[in-house]
């Protein structure tokens, strides 16, 4: 059998690393696009696409509901059954469902896998988005944001446009012609 080109990613071949995340936030994730996975701040892969199995135990959901700016999502269920909330509305998703977040909506979307009392097993999907640099995303259930292009996590808090600069401004203390 020949070698695999380093672009092909068998998905049941690739590990399964669990997320570092806090307890009720467990999953696992299979990197199914390692070629175009941003490379870090300021570099990028090959690509702006990335795609990546998921699995969610029962009682869990890999990530809080939230909205994206730029980046548009598609999953794919694969196995079990899960919960696809979408704003106000919830939707029992299972396999073969192909569920499209198009970004710039403000629409908050999220998938979990609920405990239920015929013991179903764990939720297994593709998660299919853009990756742009510059991504911005909110979290209505908490509050808070994401802005990737500033590689910061937290919450804003409305403030008057000139507040915190420095007065008079330093261009002006500067000597002429230099910056």
């Amino acid at each position: 059998m020949t070698e695999k080109a380093s672009m092909i990613v068998n998905m049941h071949a690739t590990p399964e690393v669990a997320a570092d995340v806090p307890a009720a936030w467990a999953h696992f994730r299979r990197d199914l696009t390692p070629m175009m996975r941003n490379a870090g701040p300021g570099r990028f892969g090959m690509g702006r696409l990335g795609m990546g199995a998921v699995r969610v135990p029962p009682g869990h959901s890999a990530c809080p509901a939230h909205t994206h700016l730029q980046a548009d999502e598609i999953f794919v269920v694969l196995e079990g059954q899960g919960l696809f909330r979408y704003g106000d509305r919830v939707y029992d998703i299972g396999p073969g469902d192909c569920i499209s977040c198009p970004a710039d909506t403000g629409v908050a979307h999220q998938i979990a896998n609920p405990v239920t009392q015929d013991g179903m097993g764990d939720l297994v999907y593709l998660a299919i988005g853009a990756e742009p640099p510059a991504e911005v995303c909110t979290y209505p259930d908490s509050g808070s944001l994401v802005i990737d292009g500033l590689n910061r996590r937290g919450f804003l808090r409305e403030a008057p446009y000139y507040e915190g600069q420095p007065e008079p401004t330093p261009l002006l203390s500067c000597h002429a012609g230099k910056i």
